[in-house]
């Protein structure tokens, strides 16, 4: 009902004419047992679903599992994903809330480029972040922990410099002298258990040597708890922040640039006790059961490219003792289903990210990242295992039996594009990048009155009213490039 032939059984129906002639002749003559019983293996063997029901009246069960595959991992996937969202948001907000207590003056709007210039502002910065962290249960609206005995010393802090062993420079006389051996020198700082308390302050006796020095970090741990997945009727997850203050040097130009970075892990909640209805225990029963439908979906798939192969193996054999004929690698392959192999992989990495989920749910994994990466993954190549039925209709067919002849073309021509283009993107990366606005500072661009008035020019480049660049060898290249801005050119004259 609406199934057409489909492009693999014509394929074979054309063979077995070409090869059992036999058959086809205007008159009848008897065929040999067995090779009647080969061709009505192959015939049946490369029939639609639905026209194995019309001959045999099998229910196309693997076809109806394939659907109710695709309903529950598409629902597996997006309850998957609103708790991923939850979790990414957690850390992505607690690192903006680090940098804002941690950082001295710390503007969201100049986040890529928050740097100072002198020493006393380098001090300062340092300062402030132990300062506040050592304030932190008083200053924070936030719940957080320290975690002690994981910095230098057994200390919860460690405040480190690193410096070239000998670094001798003179600008004045051309001179320098530098042993390129890192030394790394620490102090370990520890938060009172009353944070009210008068608090030591030897971490102010540190001395930078800023000859030398190559950075400046601050490293320590915060504990919390990510309550709001009962929003889900899930299990908070407990988190582990792994902070690192880095004021960066190694490029003595002047410019110390201070980032902030942010590594969180997810662990198992010591005595979790959640009052009313947390529903895991559904969440871990639908789980188990996508698990066991793809578990059936592998061995059905298996179970048929095993078939194939068997069947393949006596097509051969057949031809080999009967015909004296080799069978081609290209009509070997017809017996191998890439579909089936695309449906195995998908069955497989659902099966293994469900696994991984009911750990998550359990709350005795954290692989919040692997988890999406197989789900996600298994959930397109399900939906992509679509196509294999859109090709018993025939309007379908076509298009797909069109786009499967004009492949090999397409790839040819991508290759040949991308070849020019990565030649341009490395040519324009070395001449063209150290440039460009983005590349040469971190400073926000002002657009001034200049620019301004340049802007508001309505003659095109071609028009011959405008003049060579000739202070740089690169305007060429920005001549070339359509997609080159105003400023761009500004910025190379």
């Amino acid at each position: 009902a609406g199934c057409s032939v489909g492009p693999r059984q014509r394929h074979w129906n054309t063979l077995l004419i070409l090869l059992f002639p036999a058959a086809t002749t205007g008159h009848w003559v008897r065929a040999d047992q067995e090779e009647e019983a080969l061709r009505r293996k192959l015939k049946y063997f490369f029939m639609s679903p639905c026209d194995k029901y019309h001959a045999k009246g099998r229910k196309p069960y693997k076809l109806l599992l394939q659907l109710l595959k695709i309903i529950i991992v598409t629902a597996q996937l997006l309850l998957f994903g609103l708790s991923n969202h939850v979790v990414v948001t957690f850390k992505e907000e607690n690192t903006m809330t680090f940098k804002h207590l941690f950082l001295k003056d710390y503007d969201e709007s100049s986040d890529d480029f928050f740097a100072v210039y002198t020493q006393k502002d380098v001090y300062d910065h340092i300062f402030y972040a132990v300062e506040q962290y050592l304030a932190l249960p008083e200053t924070t609206v936030g719940r957080y922990a320290y975690v002690y005995d994981v910095g230098v010393n057994g200390s919860a802090l460690s405040l480190c410099q690193q410096y070239y062993k000998k670094g001798s420079i003179d600008p004045a006389n051309d001179t320098f002298s530098i042993d390129p051996n890192i030394i790394t020198d620490c102090i370990g700082v520890n938060p009172l258990s009353v944070p009210r308390a008068s608090l030591s302050s030897s971490y102010k006796n540190i001395t930078l040597k800023f000859h030398k020095l190559i950075n400046v970090t601050i490293e320590f741990q915060l504990k919390a708890i990510n309550i709001q997945t009962i929003i889900n009727n899930e299990i908070p997850d407990c988190y582990t922040f792994y902070i690192t203050i880095v004021l960066d040097n190694k490029a003595h130009s002047g410019k110390v640039k201070i980032y902030l970075k942010n590594k969180a892990s997810i662990q198992e909640c010591k005595d979790p006790s959640v009052s009313g209805h947390a529903d895991t225990f559904s969440r871990v029963v639908f789980d188990v059961i996508v698990a066991l439908v793809c578990m059936v979906s592998l061995l059905l798939c298996g179970r048929s490219i095993l078939r194939g192969i068997m069947l393949q193996q006596e097509f051969v054999q057949f031809f080999k003792e009967t015909l004296d004929r080799k069978v081609c690698w290209e009509d070997r392959m017809e017996f191998i289903n890439g579909w089936y192999i695309l449906l195995i992989i998908s069955d497989i990495l659902t099966i293994t990210g469900s696994v991984i989920k009911i750990g998550i749910e359990s709350k005795s994994m954290s692989s919040y990242d692997l988890c999406g990466i197989l789900l996600g993954t298994s959930t397109l190549l399900v939906w992509v295992g679509v196509i294999r039925y859109l090709t018993f209709f025939q309007k379908y067919n076509i298009l797909i039996v069109t786009l499967r002849a004009a492949f090999p073309s397409v790839i040819r021509f991508c290759l040949c594009v991308a070849v020019i283009y990565l030649g341009y993107c490395f040519c324009g990366w070395i001449v063209l990048g150290p440039y460009h606005v983005k590349h040469q500072t971190h400073e926000p661009i002002h657009i001034t009155d200049l620019h301004a008035f340049i802007a508001e020019c309505t003659d095109v480049p071609s028009s011959g009213k405008f003049r060579g660049l000739e202070t740089s060898p690169c305007s060429f290249f920005c001549c070339c490039d359509r997609t080159t801005t105003y400023e761009d050119v500004l910025l190379v004259n």
